[in-house]
C-alpha cells in the first residue's frame, strides 16, 4: 500500500559510495529522495535523479533543486585519490554555494554535513579523538574537508542555517570504491587463482572502520536530533588492525591461504598510523550507535564487489567519499 511521503530531503553526491545508502536509509523513513550529483548509477527505488554538478552549478539551481526539501545532505566529495584542485572545488566552493542555497529557502531545511574524521589531523597512538579535540589536518584531503566542515558550523553558529557535521571515520561496507585500500583489496582477490597468485604489503596501522549502513543511518537521526551548529564524531568507537581488516576480507572471500603471499616493505600511510573515534556524544545526543559488525561488513563487501567487478558497474560509479 502506497503512503504519503510528507517530508523531503536531498541527498548531494546521491549516486555516489556513501550517498546511496544515505537515499536508501531516508526512503525507508518516509523520505521523497532526490538524488543530486554528475552522473547516474543503478536506479534505487523511491528516488529520483536530478543530474547537476554541485562543483560548478550556481546556488540558484541548487536552490531551486531543494526549494521544497526539509532535509539536504551533503554526501559529495572527492576522496583521497583525487588532485587538490578537485578537492578544492568539491570540498570549499561547493560547500560555500550550499549553504548559501539553504539560507535562502523560505522552508529553511536542515543541513547534515558529512566530514570527516581525519580533519582532526595525525593523533598519537590510543588516542580517542573526541570532538573538540584541536583540528590540525596535514594532507589535502583533510584540509579541504576542514574548510568545508568549519563554514558549515560557522554559517550553524551564525544563525544562517540549521546544521550539523558528521565527522565520519574511514567507511567499508557493500559498494567500497576499488580506490580504497580494502574496496581494491576485493577486486585483486577476484582475480587470484593458482596461476596469479595475490601480493600483499600490509601496513601495521589501526584504524575506525565504520559500515556505511551505520553512516547512513547517523544521517538519518541527526536529521531530527537536536545537533544544530556541532561536529559530531561517526566511528565503530574502535581502532581495528589493517592487517586484521584485510584477512577477515580474504577469509569472506574464501581464496586460499596460499594464494595469498604477505610481503614485507614500507607502504606510504596517508593519514597517520592510527584512528579511533570518540562516539560517546552520537549516542548522547542522537542515540546512535553502530550496528553492523566488521565481519559481516566485510562480507557483504565481498559479496557486493561481484557486481561491482563486472565494467559496466564500474563505469556507473560516480562521486564517492
Amino acid at each position: 500500500m502506497a503512503h504519503m511521503r510528507d517530508r523531503q530531503a536531498v541527498v548531494i553526491g546521491g549516486t555516489g559510495f556513501i550517498g546511496r545508502h544515505i537515499c536508501r536509509a531516508l526512503t525507508k523513513r518516509g523520505y521523497e529522495v532526490l538524488a543530486i550529483a554528475r552522473k547516474p548509477a543503478e536506479l534505487i527505488p523511491g528516488v529520483v535523479f536530478l543530474p547537476l554538478d554541485a562543483v560548478t552549478a550556481p546556488s540558484d539551481d541548487i536552490a531551486r533543486a531543494a526549494k521544497s526539501a526539509d532535509l539536504v545532505v551533503n554526501a559529495a566529495g572527492d576522496s583521497w585519490e583525487g588532485d587538490e584542485a578537485s578537492m578544492t572545488a568539491s570540498h570549499i566552493p561547493l560547500v560555500d554555494r550550499l549553504v548559501d542555497a539553504v539560507a535562502t529557502l523560505p522552508r529553511r531545511p536542515r543541513l547534515v554535513h558529512l566530514g570527516s574524521v581525519h580533519e582532526y589531523g595525525p593523533v598519537p597512538d590510543g588516542t580517542a579523538i573526541t570532538e573538540d579535540h584541536p583540528t590540525a589536518p596535514h594532507t589535502p584531503y583533510a584540509r579541504t574537508k576542514l574548510v568545508g566542515s568549519r563554514i558549515v558550523l560557522g554559517a550553524a553558529d551564525a544563525g544562517r542555517i540549521d546544521g550539523c557535521v558528521l565527522r565520519v571515520t574511514n567507511v567499508c561496507g557493500p559498494g567500497t570504491p576499488r580506490g580504497s585500500f580494502l574496496g581494491g583489496l576485493a577486486h585483486r582477490l577476484r582475480r587470484t587463482t593458482q596461476d596469479a597468485p595475490l601480493s600483499l604489503t600490509l601496513v601495521d596501522d589501526q584504524r575506525d572502520f565504520i559500515d556505511v549502513r551505520d553512516v547512513a543511518e547517523a544521517v538519518a537521526l541527526a536529521a531530527s536530533s537536536p545537533v544544530t551548529g556541532r561536529a559530531i564524531n561517526i566511528g565503530q568507537g574502535d581502532a581495528s588492525s589493517m592487517r586484521e581488516l584485510a584477512w577477515l576480507l580474504i577469509s569472506a572471500s574464501q581464496v586460499p591461504t596460499e594464494l595469498v603471499r604477505e610481503e614485507s616493505g614500507a607502504v606510504q600511510s596517508k593519514g597517520g598510523s592510527w584512528t579511533q573515534a570518540d562516539i560517546r556524544l552520537a549516542r548522547r545526543l542522537m542515540g546512535w550507535s553502530p550496528k553492523v559488525a566488521l565481519k559481516e561488513s566485510l562480507h557483504d563487501l565481498w559479496a557486493a564487489s561481484a557486481t561491482s567487478s563486472r565494467p559496466a558497474a564500474a563505469a556507473a560509479r560516480t562521486e564517492g567519499h
